[in-house]
């Protein structure tokens, strides 16, 4: 959209993606990603820390699945997304406002790591009755999804 403020962020996630399902039958992936900027200090001749940023991110539908079953713990990851800021109210009835990031691209950082990627099935609409032992996104019959009528398979 026009206008928003895009950010990407290189950082550790800093616990599992936790996977859960809206009321609505929406998939969403909660995850915060620890960045520690560095520099080089000339006077001391040593790399210096900065102060590190937390930045909590949500990932939806197709993309939360995939995050949840592909990131873990510690995995440095690169984030690319769309800056949000909303206001809440405290059970204390404090209002209180947090800025986060809504995902539209997360994958592993290959700097210091390996990966091996897997094409995920398509599926055409992602059903919200949550994983099941066949797959993220097997239908409910453990077939694999089918392509929309004219729709190519990948």
């Amino acid at each position: 959209m026009v206008g928003e403020t895009t950010i990407t962020v290189v950082g550790n996630l800093t616990d599992d993606p936790e996977l859960r399902l809206t009321p609505s039958g929406d998939a969403v992936a909660h995850f915060a990603v620890a960045s520690t900027p560095r520099a080089f200090d000339r006077e001391t001749g040593k790399w210096r820390d900065a102060e590190t940023l937390f930045l909590r991110c949500s990932a939806w539908g197709q993309l939360a699945g995939h995050a949840a079953e592909s990131l873990t713990r510690g995995t440095r990851v690169i984030v690319q997304g769309r800056l949000r800021q909303r206001t809440y109210e405290t059970k204390e009835g404090e209002r209180r406002t947090v800025v986060e990031c809504e995902v539209d691209e997360v994958g592993p950082s290959l700097r210091f790591a390996t990966a091996q990627v897997t094409k995920a099935p398509r599926a055409s609409v992602f059903a919200g009755a949550g994983p099941s032992a066949d797959g993220l996104f097997a239908r409910s019959d453990g077939e694999p999804p089918t392509p929309r009528q004219g729709e190519e398979p990948f």
